[in-house]
């Protein structure tokens, strides 16, 4: 079975497919991963977001790192057998970030648990990319206590399979009965993760501009005049039953 999440020309008027990113804090107020500046443009059916970045956040990490994010409207269920395989392309471009700092600015594509805090990411920029899988402390996510580290957030950066400044194709498979996930770059396989301490059980899809700078003792220095621009193709749901499962394209 397969869906297409698209619907990139309804982003600013409707949620019925998207609706902007972020997290409700215990004061009742929300933090929205929204760039005031941000300039939105659909076409050919690939959204196109330029985001001059200026959202900070001095005291809560995620809430710095993020910076524009769109989140699907429903999350996607994951089946308790076989797999589920979700791809799209990305096109990243950064101006003024500091060379080499993959982590200064990026385009991302994240698969979000927020019920057991479990992410499957990537990262990206003009000309390398990271993988990502961690369980973090998403606010008023209740993460299961596995007797093991409960938050753990591992990057593996990487160029290799990769196209400088052009799309490039991500696609994450997750087998839940296993515990395992695969990343895939242009077709590659470019890390597997087995042995994942929690079960997920279901992905909010985001698209994102963001960075991962730690916060100091004054509080975020995320933000320095960067610009991230990030082009994104609809994205591909595909569920793989038991028997027909696989782990390579």
């Amino acid at each position: 079975m397969k869906k297409i999440l698209g619907n990139f020309d309804t982003i600013l008027s409707s949620e019925e497919t998207w609706k902007i990113g972020g997290f409700p804090l215990p004061d009742g107020s929300f933090w929205s991963y929204r760039e005031p500046e941000a300039v939105v443009i659909v076409r050919n059916g690939i959204l196109y977001v330029r985001a001059p970045l200026s959202n900070q956040h001095d005291s809560i990490q995620i809430l710095d790192n993020a910076k524009h994010m769109y989140y699907s409207a429903e999350p996607v269920i994951i089946p308790e057998e076989g797999q589920i395989e979700i791809e799209l392309d990305i096109k990243a471009r950064t101006k003024e970030t500091t060379p080499g700092d993959l982590y200064d600015g990026y385009v991302s594509f994240n698969l979000l648990d927020f019920t057991t805090g479990a992410a499957l990411d990537f990262f990206a920029t003009d000309d390398q990319y990271s993988s990502v899988y961690g369980i973090l402390p998403f606010p008023g996510v209740n993460v299961p206590d596995t007797g093991k580290t409960k938050y753990f957030c591992l990057f593996k950066e990487a160029q290799e399979h990769f196209k400088p400044q052009d799309f490039n194709r991500y696609k994450i498979i997750y087998d839940r009965k296993n515990d395992e996930a695969i990343f895939y770059v242009n077709g590659h396989e470019v890390r597997r993760e087995t042995q994942i301490p929690v079960k997920l059980n279901q992905f909010t899809v985001a698209l994102g501009i963001m960075t991962e700078k730690d916060l100091t003792s004054e509080g975020s220095v995320s933000v320095h005049g960067q610009t991230v621009i990030g082009e994104y193709s609809p994205v591909t749901v595909t569920y793989h039953d038991e028997h027909s499962s696989r782990s390579e394209s």
